[in-house]
């Protein structure tokens, strides 16, 4: 997402005859990308409100977007290993005080697996 971000928004500093990434000295001070351009190519790549008018909030949002997505996924796995919790089970149908099943799209779903388990 960062490198469609910043190549959408790059400064032209250089010739047609040369490449864009020419335009940058390694240490200069001067940004080489539009932050306006950005805000706008990210208000349409996910939506209008999502986007970034600052440049730190929107290199903090790239640099924590995955890590709080690898924090939930050790999160699932290690819940699901050291609990033993394999999922939802909608094996058991619905009953009323009188015992009569009520029925749901969850039985008519474990209906349609036991006939492809017999097929």
């Amino acid at each position: 997402m960062h490198g469609s971000l910043v190549t959408s928004s790059l400064i032209r500093e250089t010739t047609e005859n040369e490449s864009a990434n020419e335009g940058y000295k390694f240490g200069q001070e001067e940004e080489t990308y539009n932050i306006v351009a950005a805000h706008g190519y990210f208000g349409r790549l996910i939506f209008q409100y999502a986007s970034f008018n600052n440049s730190r909030s929107l290199h903090f949002f790239l640099a924590a977007w995955p890590v709080v997505g690898i924090w939930f996924t050790a999160l699932g796995i290690s819940s699901t290993m050291a609990f033993n919790l394999n999922g939802f089970n909608f094996n058991q149908s619905v009953v009323d005080s009188q015992g009569r099943v009520i029925n749901t799209w969850a039985d008519i779903i474990n209906r349609a697996n036991l006939g492809m388990e017999v097929m």
